[in-house]
């Protein structure tokens, strides 16, 4: 199974605001520079996330962006389920729709695998993703100059 880029986007996201000190306000240009990701995703990932409760967001003069205690203690799994689409794994219903749907088993078994997915992602929250060595790393991501 693949994340979507947006997802991907938005766990990396939690990620660096959960290592960031509490005093320290990031802007979501500057998160976007140091994840080496595009503003304009950045932002959609930062207003989703918020949307969320898994961050705060400030605006104006000494605004910026926070984690909230629910996104540390998030699941991955929860976050994730809320970020990706519901649909299946395969295109059963694209156009045109697969001539096997009536009577696939495929598809049920995808839907099993996908919550399989989803719930050894349930076991790990976002504080334990950025335990060491990870959150080292995080906190040493710079934006270019």
């Amino acid at each position: 199974m693949r994340l979507t880029a947006f997802t991907d986007i938005s766990l990396r996201v939690v990620m660096r605001l959960a290592v960031a000190r509490q005093d320290e306000l990031l802007t979501t240009r500057k998160v976007a520079e140091m994840l080496v990701v595009p503003y304009t995703h950045a932002a959609k990932a930062v207003a989703r996330l918020s949307e969320l409760g898994l961050v705060e967001t400030r605006r104006g003069r000494g605004g910026g962006l926070q984690i909230t205690e629910a996104g540390r203690r998030a699941p991955v799994g929860a976050i994730v389920r809320s970020l990706e689409s519901d649909g299946d794994v395969v295109g059963c219903e694209d156009d045109p729709p697969c001539p096997l749907r009536a009577a696939c088993r495929l598809r049920t078994a995808l839907r099993q695998a996908q919550e399989a997915f989803y719930a050894s992602l349930d076991t790990v929250t976002v504080a334990s993703l950025v335990a060491s060595p990870t959150g080292p790393t995080l906190l040493s991501l710079t934006a270019p100059e």
